[in-house]
């Protein structure tokens, strides 16, 4: 198993923007010194939130400080981008850091994220598709070019030229039915966010698995699940923390991406999101909270390797990105829980 880190790069009460972003980074940088694989940076724009406009410019401060960990753009979201450019920046960060990527893609949910770049969400899917095809013949020719409605783009090459192949480390997030279908006829692995009951999501695992394999003639990678964590050796602080900490990072969710509203409904890609949407309007907001607080990771690390080893024996070999930082938690305490699971958590599941 593989274990890295995911960072989100959220507001932080009492704390200015670039003092957060100085101290995320910083963990990022102590996350190969501390075990982990990989570090997952996310790209998001405008709110408290999320806040990491270019994920290959953090990446590259973190890959001079380090020198073995992995950096994955957490995603690069493709309809928000030109492919060219995610190309060129996805082989240069490669380069630098001595074939340390793995390519990270996203479609993107947030409406305000849509209307402030202008971009319509009804075409997510079908920009998403376009670029990431191109992207990923780009990377591994040298050339890339396309003919789609909204990426037309004449041959070009890269230079500098990629180094090495990106087969193998390239992932998509897969929180939809069409997203894994993408995900599985591409050949890219899939990240999925632990947001509910792992029973309930194994049938799109299941058919990412199996459309991967008749496409390719090979099993699929492992999924990655990205967790939100509260581990401390106190049991109960960990509980209280998972309440508090998720509880303020699972509202930021619900507020960030609208999750109450009615646009999903109107756009056919997002169906899987307006059904979530109708749910938490019909069954509560408080049942979708539990669901979700029950799917990620929290307790000792006793109780955490424990629940991971459970989850493993529904859902199959997997990898994962945990999250340390959210909700405005005290950096004292990210700091704790990240060094207690990196001691007494990492070597059992590694």
């Amino acid at each position: 198993m593989k274990v890295g880190l995911q960072f989100v790069y959220q507001a932080h009460e009492g704390i200015s923007d670039a003092e957060m972003f100085r101290r995320e980074t910083q963990l990022a940088i102590e996350a190969e010194q501390m075990g982990f694989d990989f570090v997952g940076v996310v790209e998001h724009h405008f709110t408290d939130y999320a806040m990491c406009p270019e994920n290959t410019q953090a990446l590259a401060f973190i890959a001079a400080k380090t020198s073995k960990i992995q950096l994955m753009p957490a995603a690069f979201i493709l309809p928000w981008n030109d492919p060219l450019r995610v190309a060129e920046k996805a082989v240069q960060l490669d380069i630098l850091s001595e074939g340390r990527v793995i390519i990270g893609f996203g479609r993107g949910l947030a409406k305000i994220e849509y209307d402030i770049l202008k971009i319509d969400m009804a075409e997510s899917r079908d920009r998403f598709d376009e670029a990431a095809a191109m992207i990923l013949e780009a990377v591994e020719t040298g050339f890339i070019e396309g003919n789609g409605p909204y990426y037309p783009q004449p041959r070009a090459e890269l230079r500098p030229r990629p180094e090495k192949s990106f087969k193998g480390r390239s992932y998509m997030v897969g929180m939809s039915p069409s997203s894994i279908d993408v995900a599985a006829k591409l050949g890219l692995g899939t990240l999925k966010f632990s947001q509910g009951l792992w029973e309930n999501m194994m049938p799109e695992v299941n058919q990412y698995r199996a459309s991967f394999e008749q496409h390719h003639g090979v099993k699929a990678p492992p999924i990655i699940i990205a967790d939100m964590v509260a581990c401390f050796e106190d049991a109960q602080k960990s509980r209280d923390y998972a309440r508090k900490y998720q509880g303020a990072y699972f509202r930021s969710v619900l507020d960030h991406y609208e999750m109450l509203g009615d646009h999903f409904k109107n756009i056919p890609s997002y169906a899987n999101y307006a059904n979530a949407a109708h749910a938490m309007q019909t069954e509560g907001v408080d049942k979708a909270f539990e669901d979700y607080l029950t799917s990620n990771l929290h307790g000792t690390p006793e109780e955490i390797v424990e629940n991971i080893q459970k989850r493993a024996g529904i859902v199959g070999d997997h990898d994962l990105s945990v999250n340390f930082t959210y909700g405005s938690m005290p950096y004292e305490d990210v700091w704790e829980q990240a060094k207690t699971f990196a001691d007494k958590v990492l070597p059992h599941i590694k």
